[in-house]
């Protein structure tokens, strides 16, 4: 696909994804949303992108839903739920994506750039970031694109319920105290606080990103400890059958920088 509602540019095994319809503070209109779902089915196949990094072009992460945009359903439920589940698919891919995504949020993430961001493995806020749920303040339910699975996990019951049920925003430092992002800086040194992340994680090898990625997952949802360390003891077996892994020991040994090759 052409893209032209998103920007995706490779630096290494980063992929840098911009939303970009800065004059709509980069809404989500039907091309947009497709866009993002051919991006993202590409991702699970994609052993060359190790890490995806999502921004915002212009003032704005993400503004939400663009409104002023028609609907592209003949206003029937089971075609209502057709145009829901095209966006509500978007926070299922980029959890299952083997990739970690990390958001660079600054200016406004409200409903779907809300979900966006929450769907991020990790958050890092410019001092402009706001985000709420904004679907209650229209009229619609605050539980929508994965906001009611995410949030409460990100901050807990209570502070997820006071903005779920108001729809007012949290803002950056607020933001940083509730454990929504990880980190607060200026906007204009959110791409190099980004850049410093990528470096990090991919000084890791590429399956242990990808089982990290996927047992952290799993082990939020688990049903007792027992699973969540069966999971964990599955990965870490897994792992030490690599060469990579016996790389990495002779380079911690040896005091040098390994050289990883995914094998």
């Amino acid at each position: 696909m052409n893209y032209r509602a998103i920007d995706v540019r490779r630096d290494g095994a980063a992929a840098w994804l911009t939303l970009n319809r800065p004059e709509r503070l980069n809404a989500l209109n039907p091309q947009m949303v497709d866009e993002l779902r051919d991006y993202f089915t590409g991702l699970a196949h994609d052993t060359e992108t190790r890490v995806v990094v999502i921004r915002g072009a212009g003032r704005a992460f993400c503004a939400g839903l663009d409104l002023k945009e028609p609907g592209t359903g003949d206003g029937s439920p089971s075609s209502g739920m057709r145009g829901q589940r095209r966006i509500s698919d978007l926070a299922l891919m980029m959890h299952r994506a083997p990739q970690p995504f990390i958001a660079c949020v600054h200016g406004p993430a409200s409903g779907g750039g809300f979900a966006l961001a929450l769907a991020a493995d990790v958050r890092l806020a410019g001092q402009s970031a706001r985000m709420n749920a904004a679907f209650i303040r229209i009229g619609l339910s605050a539980c929508d694109v994965g906001v009611s699975y995410f949030l409460p996990r990100a901050v807990g019951a209570s502070v997820a319920s006071e903005l779920m049920l108001t729809g007012r925003f949290i803002h950056a430092d607020r933001a940083l105290a509730t454990g929504l992002v990880s980190a607060v800086v200026p906007d204009d040194q959110l791409e190099k606080e980004a850049a410093q992340l990528v470096d990090e994680m991919l000084a890791t090898t590429p399956l242990a990103l990808r089982l990290t990625k996927e047992c952290l997952a799993a082990s939020v949802d688990a049903s007792s400890l027992d699973h969540a360390i069966a999971m964990e003891d599955r990965n870490q077996v897994l792992c030490t059958q690599t060469s990579d892994f016996r790389e990495g020991i002779s380079a911690f040994l040896a005091k040098r920088t390994p050289n990883y090759t995914d094998s």
